[in-house]
């Protein structure tokens, strides 16, 4: 197990930080977010794509998801960090969950403005219409998180990642 290097990727608030915490302590793994990795050494994302732009902020994001990738653990990646085909390339060598989450579900976890790339629901939409086919050719295994308990879905992905459990 403390091989393994699990990488959780989905739309922006479907529970990637949330879950992968949780995961990572049930798995006895260490747990990184790449977002918060970028946040601590170069400032607020939101900030950083007003200043820099969409595609200065993809370079930091990149360094991070290479970093973090590269070691043992859980890993949650930013949504649009697998736009990046370096990024595609470092997925294979891990197992990748996809958290899905319906619109419905989602309306109350976008309103806190720390999301550059949603402002509303019909942004959120748009925005994971264009990345699902992405998501799921990169996914090993996808997990609703729209009204399940948190617990439950770690559970479940837990039993996959044990059951599975070879270097990869």
């Amino acid at each position: 197990m403390s091989t393994v290097t699990i990488v959780l990727i989905g739309p922006p608030a479907a529970g990637k930080t949330r879950l992968g915490k949780r995961l990572a302590k049930r798995l006895g793994l260490p747990f990184v977010d790449t977002d918060a990795v970028v946040v601590a050494r170069h400032g607020a994302i939101a900030e950083i794509f007003a200043e820099h732009g969409e595609p200065y902020f993809r370079a930091l994001e990149r360094a991070a998801v290479a970093e973090a990738v590269a070691q043992p653990g859980i890993v949650s990646v930013g949504g649009g960090a697998v736009l990046d085909p370096d990024t595609q390339a470092d997925l294979a060598s891990t197992r990748v969950v996809l958290l899905t989450v319906r619109p419905e579900a989602i309306a109350a976890r976008i309103t806190n403005r720390k999301r550059p790339l949603v402002t509303d629901l019909e942004s959120w939409k748009r925005l994971v219409a264009a990345r699902t086919p992405l998501y799921q050719s990169l996914a090993d295994y996808t997990a609703d998180t729209s009204t399940r308990p948190i617990e439950t879905i770690v559970e479940e992905i837990a039993r996959w990642v044990e059951e599975g459990d070879h270097d990869l």
